[in-house]
C-alpha cells in the first residue's frame, strides 16, 4: 500500500507527535508499505528555541518532504501553509499515485487532507491528538469550523482513549461512534534498564524526581515547581530535573530562582536529543507529569517502561492508562498542595514506589506494544482504502482573524 503520512511536527522538534510519528512510519515499512511522510517545522529562531525546529531528518525506508511553516512563524497565516501542504500531496500523487493519506493532528494537517483527498478521490485517516481536543475550535469560528469539517468527514478517526472522546465530543459536539480508540505505544526494549527487575537500583542520595517534556504550564511544570517548594518547606529531600524546551521555559526558570531553588534542587537540562531521552529517565526515580490534559502521554509510556513510579493527574489522556493506587498516583489537575502530598507519599514509601513502578512496567510490556498498535493503524487503512473519501463539505472556512493561535501559533 502506497500512504502519504502528513506530520504536524516531527524531529529535530521534540514532542509527542514527533515519537508517534517514528513508531508508526518504523511498522509501515517494516509491514513493506511504501510511505512518504511530508512534514510541517518551524524554521524560525523563536520557533527552534521553543519547540525544536528545522527540516525532518531522514528516515530510513520512508520519503521525507519538509515544509517550513512560512505562514504560521510570519503572520498566523495557517491557510497559506495549509494550501503548501495540499498542493505538495497533489504533486506526489501525480508522480505515483496514494492509496490512502493519514494525517498527524485535526488541524491544519487534517483540514490539509481532508482538501486533498477531495481533490484527488483518495480516502482518508486522521489522528485526533491533544490540542484538538484541548483548545483548538475554541479560539475562533475558522478553527472551530475547520475541526467540525474533519470530524465529520474524514474516512476514520484514531484517538487515544476514551477520556479523550468525551472531551473532544463535548467541546466540539461530534459523534462518538465516529472514533477507532488506538492506544498511545511505545518501544519498550529502548527505555529498558538492566536491572534484573527492571526498575531503578538502590542509590545514595535523595530520590530523583524527573519532569520530561514540553515545557508548557499547560503541562504542569509550573505547578511541579510550586510543589516543590513544599516539599523543601517540610523537610521531604528531592533532587529534580526539569527537561525539554517550550514556551514556559524563561517562565519555569524564574520562578524556580524566585524560591531560591539552584541546580543542586532543580536542574534545567533544555533541549534533549531524542537518543538521549532513555538516559534521562535512567537517571531518575520517579517521573512527574502534573499535566492539565493529554491526548495520550508518549512521556507517561517512556516513563513507565523505564521501570518509573509515575505521579500525575486525572487528566483528559492520563486516566486511560493510569489508575490512582494501582500502577501511579493522580491528583485533580491544578491541586498543587494535593500534588506536593503524592510526591511526599511516594519519594517517602520505597515500597510503594517500587510497587507502583513495577505495575506500570508489567502493564506497559503487555498492553502498549507498538507492534499491536502499528497492527491497528494498518488495519484501518485497509478497511478505508477502498472507500470513496467524503466530499460533502466547502473548501473555504470562515475566516475569523480574532484566533489567539494566530499571534502565538506555537501553542496550536
Amino acid at each position: 500500500m502506497r500512504i502519504l503520512f502528513l506530520s504536524r511536527r516531527y524531529f529535530p522538534a521534540i514532542s509527542g507527535m514527533s515519537v508517534y510519528a517514528q513508531n508508526l512510519l518504523r511498522e509501515l515499512v517494516s509491514a513493506g508499505h511504501d510511505v512518504t511522510m511530508v512534514s510541517q517545522y518551524r524554521g524560525d529562531e523563536f520557533g527552534t528555541r521553543v519547540y525544536g525546529g528545522g527540516p525532518p531528518p531522514p528516515v530510513p525506508g520512508v520519503t521525507v518532504i519538509g515544509l517550513e511553516q512560512v505562514g504560521e512563524q510570519t503572520s498566523g497565516d495557517f491557510e497559506r501553509d495549509i494550501g503548501v501542504m495540499v498542493d505538495t500531496i497533489c504533486a506526489e500523487h501525480a508522480r505515483k499515485p496514494f492509496d490512502v493519506l493519514h494525517a498527524q493532528y485535526g488541524y491544519p494537517t487534517g483540514w490539509a487532507v481532508l482538501l486533498a483527498s477531495k481533490r484527488l478521490g483518495v480516502p482518508n485517516v486522521v489522528s485526533i491528538q491533544g490540542g484538538d481536543g484541548h483548545w483548538v475550535g475554541s479560539c475562533c469560528e475558522t478553527h472551530r469550523v475547520g475541526m467540525r469539517e474533519v470530524l465529520d468527514h474524514a474516512n476514520a478517526l484514531l484517538i487515544g482513549g476514551a477520556s479523550f472522546v468525551e472531551e473532544v465530543c463535548d467541546r466540539l459536539g461530534s459523534d462518538p461512534a465516529r472514533f477507532t480508540i488506538v492506544p498511545g505505544a511505545v518501544d519498550t526494549s529502548r527505555f529498558a534498564r538492566d536491572t534484573a527487575d527492571g526498575l531503578p537500583a538502590p542509590h545514595d542520595g535523595p530520590v530523583r524526581l524527573l519532569y520530561h517534556g514540553r515545557v508548557d504550564r499547560r503541562k504542569g511544570v509550573l505547578d511541579f515547581i510550586e510543589a516543590l517548594v513544599i516539599l523543601r518547606a517540610q523537610g521531604t529531600p528531592f533532587a529534580a530535573t526539569i527537561s525539554g524546551i517550550g514556551p514556559d521555559v524563561d517562565p519555569a526558570k524564574a520562578l524556580a530562582e524566585t524560591h531560591g531553588f539552584g541546580p543542586e534542587a532543580i536542574r534545567f537540562t533544555g533541549y534533549a536529543e531524542y537518543a538521549t531521552v532513555p538516559d534521562l529517565y535512567r537517571d531518575a526515580d520517579v517521573f512527574a507529569s502534573p499535566t492539565y490534559a493529554e491526548g495520550f502521554s508518549n512521556t507517561i509510556l517512556e516513563a513507565m517502561a523505564a521501570g518509573l513510579a509515575v505521579v500525575s493527574c486525572h487528566a483528559v489522556g492520563v486516566s486511560d492508562c493510569l489508575r490512582d493506587g494501582e500502577n501511579g498516583l493522580l491528583t485533580v489537575p491544578g491541586d498543587v498542595p494535593a500534588q506536593a502530598a503524592a510526591l511526599t507519599r511516594i519519594i517517602t514509601d520505597g515500597g510503594l514506589r517500587r510497587h507502583l513502578a513495577a505495575a506500570g512496567l508489567e502493564e506497559c510490556r503487555r498492553v502498549y506494544s507498538w507492534e499491536a498498535v502499528g497492527r491497528q493503524i494498518m488495519g484501518v487503512y485497509a478497511k478505508v482504502v477502498n472507500e470513496r473519501p467524503d466530499s460533502n463539505f466547502a473548501d473555504e472556512l470562515p475566516f475569523d482573524p480574532s484566533c489567539r493561535f494566530r499571534a502565538e501559533p506555537h501553542l496550536l
